[in-house]
């Protein structure tokens, strides 16, 4: 029983669980890349505050207010959107955090199936 006790509290402390220092990414300024269709590589830089988050993309202006449901995760929503599927909301996920970025998540609101991912590098507090 003794062995079984120790093999337990082993396995428990052995597993390499992901940083979450997800309080050090809810404001500040970010800058996001992707890849289009084209191979292009595409960069999104934006600034959040707790309740506002304003991104910067092909010189056009976008706004979201920002509802944070946990350390590290939010609703996002369009403050002007222009169309139907901007108005849905977005849920954000901080995955992982590491020194100067983080790896999310994210979809539309209760869908469950088109979940994207992404890694943001902190470029300002």
């Amino acid at each position: 029983m003794y062995i079984r006790f120790i093999l337990l509290i082993f396995f428990i402390y052995s597993c390499n669980f992901p940083e979450r220092n997800c309080l050090k990414f809810q404001t500040g300024t970010f800058e996001f890349k992707s890849i289009s269709e084209k191979g292009d590589t595409l960069i999104t830089k934006f600034t959040r505050t707790k309740d506002l988050e304003i991104g910067f993309f092909n010189e056009e202006i976008d706004s979201n207010t920002v509802k944070w449901v946990s350390d590290c995760e939010c609703i996002y929503k369009k403050v002007n959107p222009k169309s139907f599927s901007e108005k849905k909301s977005v849920q954000m996920k901080i995955l992982s955090t590491n020194e100067d970025s983080y790896t999310f998540e994210y979809s539309f609101v209760g869908d469950i199936k088109n979940k994207q991912r992404g890694i943001v590098k902190k470029i300002k507090d």
